[in-house]
């Protein structure tokens, strides 16, 4: 019963989000397939568009780091073979790279469970925000970290076929409910005041943080402290870009990252509601690590700017090598090279989606913001690990 009651809370929290239009991929090759296909069609090198063009020694970094956290994985034993040799590989030689991936891997085209290969490809970044310890007039938003009252259940304690899912919740009584909303969490302020890690200044540079997942908050004094995804709420994502276009405040094409910044300053008044309209809300935790090192992803080691990517875990095994194939943010100017799936995220769901980490700053906010493209992913597996 207390099982059924966790999965009818799951589903019912996992309503269909409608998505914003996308830019449409030139230089995809169109391949359809049987419907319900399986998500991984064998495919041959020569299929990977660019794959011999590609500077791997860009990913090669990204790929060390997808060793060291396999090595802790069950399924190391696939992997390690590979992964023992790239130690031992001169790094700096583009051509040896190539023919080690070649011989130690397979490509296996994803594939959607309606026969198509092409899906979704979004950009994430490491923002800079400014912030203080303490609350004040300019310093009034508060970054959480996890409320003791909120539960996160593995579903697979309870049914070994509900695998990487999970519940989020809070108790009442001797029941489990829903986490309070985005919208609640706001009108709760004053219960939160032992979770606040930080104020900032600005609620939609917040916002946005929270979809990132991480960031950099710059203190008065100089110093700079670094937080990461802790927990979510368990409420289902929803766009604000699309609400703001679903209300006549944006047409399609200004709903980027800068486009709804844009607006947000043009209308303050209106902000906390369309951020309420996402009931999502996520938690944060400070963490210590190089200034010149990415933020750690869902695998526990550092994200490399261009060359990794988060994934559907359902769909891709996390630390794999996935070539994508896409095309540059609002742009027809292909983007093709290997990158490795080390991250997750709440939007990231599916067999052919990927969200492109682009590193840190302005700029790469100006890239991860801009992109909303079709790509085509193909992952690359040691023999014996496809399933």
């Amino acid at each position: 019963m207390l099982a059924a009651m966790f999965v009818g809370a799951f589903l019912a929290a996992c309503a269909t989000v409608k998505a914003p239009p996308v830019a449409v991929c030139p230089q995809c090759t169109v391949q359809i397939v049987p419907p319900s296909a399986k998500p991984m069609q064998v495919a041959r090198w020569a299929d990977l568009p660019g794959w011999s063009e590609d500077d791997l020694r860009a990913a090669w970094p990204a790929f060390m780091q997808s060793c060291l956290a396999l090595a802790s994985k069950p399924t190391w034993l696939l992997w390690r073979a590979a992964c023992v040799e790239a130690k031992e590989l001169a790094a700096n030689d583009n051509s040896t790279l190539h023919r080690f991936f070649e011989s130690r891997f397979e490509p296996y085209l994803l594939t959607n469970p309606d026969g198509t290969t092409s899906g979704l490809v979004t950009g994430y970044y490491e923002p800079l925000l400014n912030g203080a310890r303490q609350r004040s007039a300019t310093f009034s938003q508060a970054v959480l970290g996890v409320p003791a009252d909120l539960l996160d259940i593995e579903l697979a304690d309870l049914l070994p076929d509900l695998k990487n899912m999970r519940l989020r919740g809070r108790l009442q009584g001797n029941k489990v409910i829903p986490y309070y909303s985005r919208a609640d969490i706001a009108a709760r302020e004053a219960d939160y005041a032992d979770r606040v890690l930080l104020w900032v200044d600005d609620a939609i540079e917040l916002f946005f943080l929270q979809i990132q997942g991480s960031g950099r908050v710059k203190l008065p004094d100089g110093s700079v402290v670094r937080i990461a995804y802790a927990d979510q709420n368990g409420h289902p994502y929803q766009s604000i870009g699309r609400v703001l276009i679903d209300r006549g405040e944006l047409k399609p094409e200004q709903a980027s990252m800068q486009g709804i910044q844009a607006w947000a300053r043009a209308n303050p008044e209106k902000l906390n509601d369309v951020l309420n309209s996402n009931p999502s809300y996520v938690f944060f935790r400070e963490v210590q690590s190089r200034e010149n090192e990415g933020p750690q992803g869902a695998m526990g080691v550092p994200l490399t700017a261009e060359r990794s990517i988060a994934v559907d875990p359902r769909q891709v095994p996390l630390g794999a090598p996935v070539f994508l194939s896409t095309t540059q943010p609002n742009s027809s100017a292909p983007l093709r090279r290997l990158m490795l799936a080390q991250d997750t995220g709440g939007a990231i769901r599916g067999v052919v989606r990927a969200d492109l980490f682009w590193g840190f700053g302005a700029q790469a906010g100006s890239q991860a913001g801009k992109m909303k493209q079709q790509g085509q992913m193909w992952v690359l597996l040691p023999p014996g690990a496809a399933p």
